[in-house]
């Protein structure tokens, strides 16, 4: 079984997405929103938490504890190869479906 890349670097953007780069040089973009009405990803509402995003384990993780399953941030994520990141924004909202969390 081949495992999806890893998390190398990530950063918050605007609308409550996340820039990543992966161990295989992919840039995609997460988009964070719909999982803001859950649990104790409420926090990252507020944007200075939001903010907080670091590389954990090849994942994201933030200063109150809340992480991603970096399947997910993977398969989940569009690519920023061929598309603006207003295009992809876009795009992603369209087809965008609750990922599973580990909380």
């Amino acid at each position: 079984m081949k495992l999806n890349p890893r998390v190398k670097k990530a950063s918050a953007e605007e609308g409550h997405t996340l820039h990543l780069v992966f161990t295989n040089g992919e840039e995609k973009l997460f988009d964070v929103s719909p999982l803001l009405d859950q649990g104790i990803f409420r926090e990252l509402r507020n944007d200075s938490v939001f903010k907080s995003v670091k590389v954990s384990h090849g994942s994201v993780q933030w200063a109150e504890g809340q992480d991603i399953c970096p399947d997910t941030l993977y398969e989940d994520s569009i690519s920023m190869k061929h598309a603006s990141v207003a295009e992809s924004r876009i795009k992603y909202s369209s087809k965008r479906k609750l990922p599973s969390t580990r909380r």
